[in-house]
């Protein structure tokens, strides 16, 4: 295996001081295959199988999965949501559930528009509710003190629908550099945006009490102004979500993962896996029977992970068992693009999108229901959009961001494009350096591109895409607004945006000397 010396700095900091690399990976398939026994006698044929693909670098389980498989902790999953209702005992329950979750690796998505908005008064004290931006800060607290038990940052989401009565507060939340282990996305409505494009005022309510009427395009600003100033808040198209909510007579989604990729009901989490798309060329043409047989493996690999896991809450138990959701997606699309020498801002690169995800989603759907005849459907099935079908996953594709599983694999990340020909990674595991050929990058590729490209791929994507439109110091909030206008057009399901230098300490950081230290 090939490991760039950034791959190298993070694998120190999670092989044993007697673990090779190729035990660190040996251990994950075997842990893994070992689910086989059930149906097969051959299971050790589908462990070298699982070895060879993450050796070679052409798939990779998400981190939890790598760090935990083999081990007592047996954590497999990155992705969580948990519930909050509006009572102290629901609260501080979510509190003690992130923590678990935190402790054993894995990243929580939380919805906080059922409490009651600030100044409320509190029937069973008579005192007065203080918002949910304030009890935010209890979870962020939190989340600083566990550390996701060592192996990476704690990760959170916040979400507030756009009608809640707190809006412009959750909207200017991190002004003043609190919440940092938060990310924000405000969840829009359709009647919103309808009433952002038609230029109409919209209330602001709780219950069914309308506190506030507000000009749709006024608030619309203030949401793309805040994320030009820092990044946040990022946003979700909640109706467009529950649009494809494969199991709704279970519940509406509420809330996403802290990366925004994976759509998941209260208290449902999900094991996520990368094909690394560089991997699969010949002949300077895309390999579909590579990319077939990669789909399959990732397909089974995942699969396999839902048993193998240890689950950190029994109602995570209960759900996930029952729907069996995974996330299969890409990384190294951006590569892929540079070895077929093809712009990332072009209808080829958007065509081709197109074709490799709707591939990737018909083989791995064929997948599903062949484990299916073997296995059995997920248990769910009669509460789903698939009754009298047979399918293993209630949902199968998600595009993840793979910031460190890209690095593991050396390509690049997700579906994202090169972030810049020279650039300093700044991480928990030190200071990482990259340097790429003469090619347009991020800042250079007009954001409608960024975009289409995420809506291509999202068109047959069961779940949703973890992306950023990196845009240049320039960029303007006008440009924002355009850019969530488009992606409300081009039906996807969520993104975010960064300008460059709009934060003091930012995670990528363009560098002309980085070749120095390669």
């Amino acid at each position: 295996m090939k490991l760039s010396k950034n791959a190298i700095l993070i694998l120190k900091r999670f092989l044993k001081s007697n673990e090779s690399i190729e035990y660190f990976f040996r251990r994950v398939a075997k842990d893994i295959a070992k689910e086989d026994k059930k149906y097969t006698q051959n299971y050790t044929k589908i462990e070298e199988e699982f070895y060879k693909v993450m050796i070679n670098q052409e798939f990779l389980p998400n981190l939890p999965n790598l760090v935990n498989a083999g081990k007592g902790l047996q954590q497999l999953a990155a992705c969580f949501v948990i519930p909050i209702k509006d009572s102290i005992e629901s609260i501080f329950q979510a509190v003690k559930d992130m923590a678990l979750i935190q402790k054993s690796g894995g990243g929580c998505g939380f919805n906080f528009s059922k409490l009651r908005p600030e100044g409320s008064k509190v029937q069973a004290t008579g005192g007065i509710a203080s918002g949910p931006v304030s009890f935010m800060k209890v979870f962020d607290a939190t989340t600083g003190a566990i550390r996701e038990g060592g192996i990476r940052s704690g990760a959170n989401i916040g979400i507030l629908n756009i009608d809640h009565p707190d809006i412009e507060k959750f909207i200017k939340a991190k002004e003043n550099k609190e919440l940092q282990d938060f990310n924000l996305s405000v969840a829009l409505t359709d009647e919103f945006m309808q009433a952002v494009i038609k230029n109409k005022k919209f209330n602001l309510k709780f219950k069914n009490k309308i506190y506030k009427t507000i000009k749709a395009r006024k608030l619309f600003y203030e949401i793309c102004k805040h994320a030009w100033t820092n990044g946040d808040p990022g946003i979700i198209f909640i109706d467009e979500i529950n649009r494809h909510n494969s199991t709704p007579k279970l519940g509406k989604i509420e809330a996403v993962n802290p990366c925004g990729e994976q759509i998941l009901l209260p208290y449902e989490s999900c094991i996520l896996g990368s094909i690394n798309l560089s991997k699969c060329i010949n002949n300077n043409h895309l390999d579909y029977n590579k990319l077939k047989y990669l789909t399959q493996i990732g397909v089974h690999f995942l699969d396999n992970s839902i048993d193998a896991t240890i689950h950190p809450t029994k109602q995570t138990k209960k759900i996930v068992e029952g729907n069996r959701k995974i996330g299969l997606g890409v990384m190294g699309f951006a590569d892929l693009l540079i070895q077929l020498n093809i712009p990332y801002d072009s209808k080829k690169a958007e065509e081709l999108a197109k074709k490799i995800m709707s591939f990737i989603q018909k083989e791995s759907r064929k997948t599903s229901q062949e484990l299916a005849i073997i296995r059995g459907s997920f248990p769910n099935i009669n509460q789903s959009v698939y009754k009298n079908k047979k399918l293993r996953n209630t949902s199968i594709t998600t595009i993840a961001p793979t910031g460190t599983i890209s690095i593991f694999a050396n390509c690049s990340a997700g579906i994202e494009p090169i972030f810049a020909k020279n650039f300093k990674r700044h991480t928990k595991y030190g200071t990482m350096y990259e340097s790429n050929s003469s090619i347009r990058t991020a800042h250079d590729i007009p954001s409608g591109w960024h975009v289409r490209i995420q809506a291509a791929f999202q068109k047959y994507t069961d779940n949703a895409i973890s992306k950023t439109v990196n845009l240049p110091e320039k960029a303007t909030v006008k440009d924002i607004e355009k850019i969530y206008l488009l992606a409300y057009k081009l039906k996807c399901k969520g993104l975010t945006v960064y300008r460059y230098n709009s934060r003091k300490d930012q995670v990528l950081e363009i560098c002309k000397k980085c070749k120095n230290y390669l």
